[in-house]
């Protein structure tokens, strides 16, 4: 098959972070501070996925703003010509820092939000002061006109509050609004009885985005991210596996997808040790579940196969037990059951508290 090039590519600086969010989709092994790629090799990799093809450059984490050098390197990304986008808690950018990025060549901000009052945000975020900080940053980036994108994490204890993360999202000069539900990956998955929506909430949810949608259009593009378990069909991981981004952990590791480290049996290349489109072109991971030769019954001859390539391996993994299985949340795949009784299983549990990316909840 012909291999395209990537449009994006998402860098991961850091896996340090202030928050404490129970759905946090870095690996459970996070990347220490020391093992962290340097200024110079990050500056390099950002030259080579330029002349990669790669158009978009997504800044993120962890907390981006945790890096010292982020400054230093915006303006790389700006010298290889890159589109830039910060993906960030706002925790960390100060006025003079949110100044600063956009002298070196920020173009746009995608701003997390964990709730729409402190309560509740402080809860979900477990950063006590959270909310406020993150507002005082959105109207700093509203004041200065940078084109700003909320990313609205949905779940069980935030979804019947939609109608007012609309409104915010437009209060707070917002393009485009990510309403986005917890997938269960990682963390998450230790908290999916806390987090997973009701049938009844997801159904009300898609009807509110198509009617805001609607009623909002040319003011506010609205995404919905609806959450995997009730689904018909499966998505497309990331638009089909190694076809359109790329994602360098904070150690140089190059991988398909956010979670790809969790399947076993690939073996993933750093930017330390390959340059960057080698890995992208020829390395076995990248090609492992490229296209559709792979795709195993009954995907392979499935009207739908080139629409969503089998879903997520990931999740195939994790609920099947097997990555080169068909996604279990296919209503036509042979695992079904498996999704079907981690539902039943979520909804039946102990659902009272929130289990922390830190060592104790906090106070």
């Amino acid at each position: 098959m012909t291999v395209p090039p990537p449009i994006a590519l998402l860098a991961e600086l850091t896996h340090r972070c202030p928050l404490a969010c129970p759905y946090c989709s870095n690996p459970l092994q996070l990347v220490r501070k020391d093992h962290e790629l340097s200024t110079s090799v990050w500056l390099d990799v950002f030259q080579q996925a330029a002349q990669l093809g790669v158009l978009q450059l997504h800044l993120s984490g962890g907390e981006p703003a945790a890096r010292p050098d982020l400054v230093e390197l915006m303006q790389g990304a700006r010298d290889a010509g890159l589109y830039t986008n910060l993906i960030t808690s706002g925790i960390g950018l100060t006025p003079r820092r949110i100044g600063q990025l956009e002298d070196a060549g920020l173009d746009h901000i995608q701003l997390s939000l964990q709730g729409t009052n402190a309560d509740l945000a402080d809860w979900v975020g477990g950063y006590k002061g959270g909310f406020d900080r993150k507002m005082q940053v959105a109207a700093e980036i509203k004041a200065r006109g940078i084109p700003l994108t909320v990313n609205a994490v949905m779940h069980r204890h935030n979804l019947d509050d939609l109608d007012r993360t609309i409104e915010m999202a437009q209060e707070l000069g917002a393009r485009r609004l990510e309403v986005a539900c917890v997938q269960f990956h990682g963390w998450a998955t230790k908290n999916r009885g806390m987090l997973l929506p009701t049938r009844e909430q997801t159904a009300e949810t898609k009807r509110k985005v198509a009617e805001a949608a609607q009623r909002l259009q040319g003011i506010l593009a609205i995404d919905f991210v609806p959450p995997d378990y009730y689904a018909e069909y499966p998505k497309a991981c990331m638009g089909g596996w190694g076809s359109a981004g790329v994602n360098v952990t904070p150690e140089g590791k190059v991988l398909p997808c956010h979670a790809a480290e969790t399947i076993p049996h690939l073996q993933f290349e750093t930017v330390k040790d390959r340059p960057l489109g080698d890995i992208w072109y020829k390395s076995a991971a990248f090609n492992a579940y490229r296209g559709t030769e792979w795709l195993p019954n009954p995907c392979k001859s499935c009207d739908r196969k080139e629409i969503d390539f089998g879903g997520c391996r990931c999740q195939a993994l994790a609920l099947a037990g097997d990555a080169n299985a068909t996604d279990p949340v296919c209503s036509r795949a042979p695992g079904r059951a498996a999704v079907d009784a981690v539902l039943a299983a979520a909804h039946a549990g102990d659902n009272n508290e929130f289990t922390y990316r830190i060592a104790a909840p906090p106070k």
